[in-house]
């Protein structure tokens, strides 16, 4: 009788045991609010993760207008900053986006991509009060951007062939704005102006 009293007590508390250490494991273990059936994970597409990253960069580099400190008597009163080759590159693929369908049957490739970039104009406005900036001179700067690229299609069915145009250009125009401020200009302690 009394072996018979051990096994049930052996049997129980490793049942008890292995319960315990099952509740206890990471993914099963319930330390603070539960949020039901929203804590169960949900796969997403990296296409979302890319494009949220995609907008905040353009929103970081190219969608601001910087407001620059005041422009100083026989300073450079021109433009410093041309776009960059991400950036036409941004606005080219935003305004003839690549229509890519399916493998082997129809395709299009730009090579050979070479970027000419030209300032054709570099002016300053006169200073006019801004909402929410003050007393401030817009400063605009217009860019030529010319793209020479080769242009390849592969087309495969219902016959196929290449289209393949070696000398395909394309031109953009860039602008740049951005503010100077003007007159006596206190942006707090410790500014340099």
């Amino acid at each position: 009788m009394m072996s018979y009293k051990k096994n049930i007590f052996r049997v129980l508390s490793g049942a008890a045991l292995t319960v315990t250490a099952i509740l206890s494991i990471g993914c099963l273990a319930t330390h603070g609010p539960s949020m039901g059936l929203l804590s169960v994970p949900i796969p997403v597409s990296p296409y979302y993760q890319t494009k949220a990253e995609d907008d905040f960069w353009v929103k970081e580099r190219y969608s601001r207008v910087p407001i620059l400190g005041p422009v100083v008597a026989g300073g450079p009163q021109k433009a410093l900053d041309p776009p960059s080759h991400d950036e036409v590159m941004r606005a080219f693929l935003k305004a003839h986006p690549l229509k890519t369908g399916i493998p082997f049957l129809y395709d299009i490739q730009r090579n050979d991509v070479r970027i000419v970039i030209d300032k054709i104009a570099d002016y300053m406005d006169p200073p006019r009060f801004y909402p929410l900036v003050g007393p401030a001179q817009l400063h605009h700067a217009h860019y030529k951007c010319t793209l020479h690229y080769a242009e390849i299609i592969y087309v495969g069915w219902p016959v196929p062939h290449t289209l393949v145009n070696e000398e395909a250009v394309e031109v953009l125009y860039i602008d740049h704005n951005h503010l100077h401020m003007v007159g006596n200009v206190d942006s707090g302690p410790g500014s340099p102006y």
